[in-house]
C-alpha cells in the first residue's frame, strides 16, 4: 500500500501526491476545501502539505479546524508542512519608506490578497509564534521554521525584492 501524502490547495501534480483544491483544474484529484477532509480517513496520510492555504481562512473557526483536520488525517508521526506569509516580513517592507509606493502597495496586496476572485482574500496573517500558537492546542509538536520544503516549485520560495517572504513551518502529530 502507499502511502497517503496530500498537498492541499496546490496547483502543481506530482507522482505520488493527492491535491485537493478548492477548485476543479487540471491535475486536481479532490475538490473539497480543507476545513473539510471527512474524504479522508483517520490516520491516513503521512505526510499533508498545504502553501499559501490558511491565511485565507478565518480565524475564529475555519483556521482550527482546518488544522484539527489535518491532525486527524495523519498518522502518529506524520508531517504537516505549511506555508503562509511572514507577517513579520511583510509588516518591515510595507513601512519601509525608502520603498516606492507602487513596491509598498505589491506588499499590501501580499498582506490581503490579490481580490480576483472570492478564494483571493486573506484574512488572518501570521508570525512564527502565531502560527505555534495554532498548531499546538491542535496537536501538533516539533515546530520548526524552514528555508525552503524542496517539494513543489510555488510561493513558498516565493522572494520579493530580494526577500523570502513565505513563513515556511515543519511540525508533527504528536
Amino acid at each position: 500500500m502507499t502511502a497517503l501524502r496530500i498537498h492541499l490547495g496546490g496547483h502543481q501534480a506530482k507522482e505520488g501526491w493527492t491535491l485537493l483544491n478548492a477548485q476543479a483544474g487540471p491535475g486536481v484529484d479532490v475538490v473539497g476545501n480543507c476545513t473539510d477532509l471527512s474524504m479522508f480517513k483517520d490516520g491516513s496520510a503521512t505526510e499533508i502539505y498545504a502553501s499559501h492555504i490558511y491565511e485565507h481562512l478565518g480565524y475564529q473557526q475555519e483556521l482550527l479546524q482546518a488544522l484539527k483536520e489535518a491532525n486527524r488525517v495523519l498518522v502518529r508521526g506524520g508531517v504537516l508542512r505549511i506555508a503562509v506569509p511572514d507577517l513579520e516580513v511583510l509588516c518591515q517592507l510595507l513601512l519601509d519608506k525608502r520603498l516606492p509606493l507602487q513596491a509598498r502597495w505589491e506588499v499590501q496586496r501580499m498582506i490581503y490578497g490579490g481580490q480576483i476572485d472570492q478564494w483571493d482574500f486573506r484574512k488572518c496573517g501570521f508570525s512564527f509564534d502565531l502560527l505555534v500558537g495554532a498548531l499546538e492546542p491542535c496537536g501538533f509538536r516539533e515546530i520548526r521554521r524552514v528555508s525552503s520544503f524542496g517539494i513543489f516549485q510555488d510561493t513558498s520560495d516565493l522572494r520579493f525584492l530580494g526577500t523570502p517572504i513565505s513563513l515556511n513551518v515543519q511540525c508533527n502529530k504528536a
